[in-house]
């Protein structure tokens, strides 16, 4: 991806009738250039969406992007969208929820961004590891460590400290229940933490409520917080800042060597 953006392309083609990403038949209006235009990926959501809209969704970003990130499918869609390109390459998390689908020749970028993501519970891993991959497709290196939560907060400290070792920019933590390890992490580490409360716990609050509001309510000012179960939402959110601390990782890195030449 280019660094040179030009942010307002898409706008002034608009204004000029330039309608690009519209398949007026079925319906869609894409957005290839957001990549471009922001860093962040158009991300297709299979939930709602016919069987039509969806491969002409696959087959228009495939064409423009030679990639394309498809959320929340389902079995029978991952099912058609595979006989119907038979010749791309797939990589989709456990869960099988979210899939990245690209052509033969298409190559993940690296950034050198670097994002960490744990989970509290095994149960918290499908929204998490839908974060990693998010991640990942925006350039970042993802280290992902499991069933780290509050019941037996000693599992969390090889954990943190192999993150802080590895000098990760960003941490994504995916809790349910009462949502309180986010909290805790982001009252011990100088890092930026981004919550991601999952619907898993028992009755009342327990599809993800009481986790949501446990975080925006931390006592550990600076949390971040996206909405239940959005692990795409915490994978762009780490990623976008943790591309940012590569960029001026380079930049640092760009000067050094600049100044022991010159000296």
């Amino acid at each position: 991806m280019t660094t040179e953006r030009d942010i307002f392309a898409a706008l002034r083609a608009a204004l000029a009738g330039v309608h690009q990403g519209y398949v007026e038949n079925p319906g869609l209006w894409l957005d290839p250039e957001r990549e471009v235009r922001t860093g962040t990926p158009e991300i297709v959501l299979a939930e709602g969406k016919s069987m039509e809209q969806l491969e002409e969704s696959v087959r228009l970003m495939l064409a423009e992007t030679g990639r394309v990130i498809v959320s929340r499918l389902a079995e029978s869609q991952r099912r058609h969208l595979q006989a119907a390109f038979p010749s791309a390459v797939w990589r989709h998390n456990p869960g099988g929820r979210t899939a990245v689908i690209s052509g033969p020749e298409y190559q993940r970028p690296h950034s050198g961004g670097r994002v960490g993501v744990l989970t509290a519970g095994a149960s918290d891993f499908p929204a998490a590891d839908e974060a990693r991959l998010v991640a990942e497709e925006m350039g970042c290196s993802v280290r992902l460590y499991q069933d780290v939560g509050v019941a037996g907060l000693h599992r969390l400290v090889v954990p943190l400290r192999e993150l802080l070792d590895w000098e990760a920019d960003v941490l994504i933590v995916a809790a349910g229940m009462d949502g309180v390890l986010p909290s805790v992490v982001s009252g011990l580490v100088p890092l930026p933490v981004i919550g991601l409360p999952t619907p898993v716990g028992y009755g009342v609050g327990g599809r993800g409520e009481a986790a949501l509001l446990s975080m925006l309510q931390t006592c550990a000012p600076g949390l971040a917080v996206v909405n239940i179960d959005n692990g795409v939402g915490a994978g762009i959110a780490a990623a976008r800042v943790a591309n940012v601390a590569a960029r001026a990782r380079g930049r640092v890195q760009a000067g050094v060597r600049s100044d022991s030449r010159g000296s």
